[in-house]
């Protein structure tokens, strides 16, 4: 039972299937949290005062409760607790910021409370969810929290209903989705940062007396930051110690926080989740409500690495999309091999040679419609280019497929060109403050996706132009971040909400494209990994992880990826043509795309016969390893960020009979170092069989570690099967 409700001492308890979550109701009012960790039959959980100077209380309940050093639920701003807020309010009739939500009842809920709009986590039968109202007695203001387990994941997710039942108006000045309170401190901070092209690179930093946060401010989850990140303990490690991953299913601004109290004898730990203050603002008049993005939460004390892995079963269990094909398709991408220059025939040649050599899937990417034969202009008119596409997208897309291939092509809805004919019709239509000039990225403006007309004018534009085209999958980019923020959809009052709205808009477009193409695939990108987030996970099978395809950098780029997210989610191309005509090079780049799905970006037509037979080989090489991939359990080995560019992970299925192992190094090492690679899901009494290099080993064996010895040249691999005998 996921959920325990006892109502006669106001204590809840949440349990998934190897951690335990307590909350009480002190003096019946004030929802303060007892534990979060491993299952524990113990019912005593001390939550003792710090006892400082400074502090405040309320006279009705003494000394025995001052609200900044309770480890508490869900803090307000104003209401004795100076630590950072989960939500603060401000009062339009009085102008005062003070709010105090106390206990009005719970319930447990079959299943989850679905929040409209935007993207969450699906239930399935074993999913309970744990509603907390909340009143504030001067505003008549209801909050109802909600606590939703996923028991086989080892996942808590948090999100909130306000709902405002009196007569005054307020505004939301801050927004988090969720509070977690420690009752100690000693942690480390794992975290992702980067830029276009460096992704998610990890970084591990000790936490610090005050507030540390992790945040983007762009529109988006953005290439900078990603929103999921890890507290752990100093000490530990992949596989041992105390670990809690947080995360967002939110794609547009987020901001996390982590605050280590100052006091010196009983320190605190807090971490906040949400949207934050800086960039969000909602009003709420009497009789409207506002529902937050989900908040995820999971705890692990067997390591790092188990709560990447809680992470990947939730994602691919409660978020992506289910796969539309039997296999997830190999496909060839027409970018880096022609940039803009395409049209009817090319693709169609592409496409047979992508068939000749085991690909599934042509992909055209851009320069096929409006003006578009550079990056200068046609962005926003979606319709086909004539010159290029004489007979229309439904006979070339039909040629396409008659090829043996299926069909994908690139769209980017949220963009403009000031030189366009939707533009030009609709400069009102872009996301401009009143009195500055509008911001170029890229020679591009962002459209207002908070206005319903622009949202209407791309349904309209995809509805005709796609009209019985056969596609099979769509590749959705976008390629700048949101500047001089503001919607002409709404009044001045409302502006704060425009950055918000302008992404409930963008959802919406993705909810409608998949109701419009149910079997396709849509593979999200922006600028490569910008939205790399569980919000677009929600509608996207895989994401295109960075327009970096150079090996060195990728797999950093692909390692950060993996400590929140599953492999499965993770787009990796083989690129560079003129590496490729290196067979050792060639190698290498296909055994880092085997990071996860694999695809191909470069000019097929212009490859010697022998290279594109071994790509042909590589595809049947990596359909044999593809259920591993997407679907095992991921266990990494070697940080290239802290071991010297080496990284080393493996895959293992369910009942650990199979293994796959690889290890990675860029640049050649005269040293040749020895790693001992230990794989600790073998099974100690089983004997395995290595089918790619040959050797018999225990499983023993495999648990005490293979020695793998660095190379002395550049861009070296070693992989290893082991399939139990």
């Amino acid at each position: 039972m996921p959920i325990t409700l006892d109502k006669k001492n106001l204590r809840f308890t949440l349990k998934t299937d190897n951690t335990m979550y307590v909350m009480e109701m002190l003096y019946g009012k004030f929802p303060v949290h007892l534990y979060y960790g491993k299952k524990t039959i113990k019912k005593d959980f001390p939550n003792s005062n710090a006892g400082v100077a400074f502090q405040a209380y309320y006279e009705e309940h003494g000394e025995e409760f001052y609200p900044d050093s309770r480890t508490m639920e869900y803090p307000f701003y104003g209401s004795g607790d100076f630590r950072a807020a989960a939500l603060k309010l401000r009062n339009g009739n009085t102008g005062g910021d003070t709010t105090l939500f106390t206990y009005k009842k719970a319930r447990k809920l079959k299943g989850r409370v679905d929040i409209p709009g935007v993207p969450c986590a699906d239930a399935d039968e074993n999913t309970e969810t744990l509603e907390l109202t909340l009143v504030d007695e001067f505003t008549k203001c209801e909050l109802r929290l909600y606590y939703t387990v996923f028991p086989e994941s080892d996942v808590i997710s948090r999100y909130f209903v306000l709902e405002n039942k009196g007569k005054t108006e307020l505004s939301i000045e801050k927004c988090m989705s969720l509070c977690l309170d420690i009752q100690r401190s000693g942690f480390d901070v794992i975290s992702f940062y980067g830029s276009h092209c460096h992704e998610r690179k990890y970084q591990r930093t000790p936490t610090a007396h005050g507030l540390q946060s992790i945040y983007s401010r762009r529109g988006a989850s953005s290439h900078q930051l990603n929103p999921f990140m890890m507290l752990v303990d100093s000490k530990a490690t992949e596989e041992k110690g105390e670990a809690y991953g947080f995360n967002f299913c939110h794609s547009g601004n987020f901001l996390n926080e982590v605050e280590v109290s100052a006091y010196a004898l009983k320190e605190r730990t807090r971490v906040l989740v949400g949207l934050g203050q800086e960039c969000f603002k909602w009003l709420l008049k009497p009789g409207e409500k506002f529902e937050s993005p989900e908040a995820i939460v999971s705890y692990s004390d067997k390591g790092i690495g188990q709560v990447s892995r809680n992470m990947h079963k939730f994602i691919r269990n409660h978020i992506v999309p289910k796969e539309p094909y039997a296999n997830r398709p190999v496909v060839l991408n027409s970018w880096e091999a022609f940039y803009f220059d395409i049209d009817a025939k090319l693709m169609v040649d592409f496409a047979k040679e992508a068939a000749k050599y085991n690909m599934d899937m042509l992909v055209m990417d851009d320069g096929w419609f409006g003006a578009r034969v550079n990056d200068r202009a046609g962005l926003g008119d979606w319709f086909e280019n004539k010159d290029r596409f004489p007979e229309g997208l439904k006979p070339f897309a039909e040629e396409v497929k008659a090829q043996g291939v299926k069909f994908g092509i690139w769209i980017e809805p949220e963009m403009v060109n000031p030189d366009s004919d939707l533009f030009r019709a609709h400069p009102e239509w872009i996301q401009k403050t009143p009195g500055y000039d509008p911001l170029l990225w890229r020679t591009q403006y962002v459209l207002d996706m908070a206005n319903p007309e622009v949202v209407q004018y791309l349904k309209d534009s995809f509805s005709k132009t796609f009209k019985d085209v056969p596609i099979d999958y769509f590749k959705w980019d976008m390629n700048r971040h949101l500047t001089t923020v503001y919607s002409n959809a709404l009044p001045p009052e409302r502006q704060g909400e425009a950055s918000y709205r302008h992404m409930l808009g963008v959802y919406e477009l993705f909810r409608w494209l998949r109701e419009l193409y149910p079997n396709a695939m849509i593979e999200n990108c922006s600028g490569g990994g910008g939205r790399y987030d569980l919000g677009m996970m929600k509608y996207s099978t895989q994401i295109w992880t960075s327009d970096r395809t150079d090996p060195k950098w990728r797999t950093i780029i692909q390692h950060g990826s993996t400590f929140g997210y599953p492999t499965s989610t993770m787009s990796c191309h083989v690129a560079h043509v003129q590496d490729c005509r290196n067979p050792r090079f060639l190698d290498y780049r296909f055994r880092v795309a085997m990071n996860g799905p694999i695809g191909y970006e470069l000019n097929v037509l212009d490859l010697e016969d022998s290279i594109k037979q071994t790509m042909k080989k590589q595809v049947g090489e990596y359909r044999q390893y593809e259920d591993l991939i997407l679907r095992g359990d991921f266990y990494r080995l070697l940080n290239p960020v802290t071991d010297d560019m080496r990284y080393a992970y493996y895959f293992v299925n369910d009942d650990n009979s199979q293994i796959l192992m690889t290890y990675l190094q860029n640049e050649g090492d005269p040293k040749q170092e020895k790693y001992k690679l230990k794989v600790s899901r073998a099974d100690r009494n089983a004997t395995y069989v290595d089918k790619i290099n040959g050797g018999t080993y225990t499983g023993a064996e495999l648990r005490a570690g293979i020695i793998v010895e660095s190379d002395t040249e550049q861009q070296y691999s070693k992989m290893f099967w082991f399939c139990k005998e």
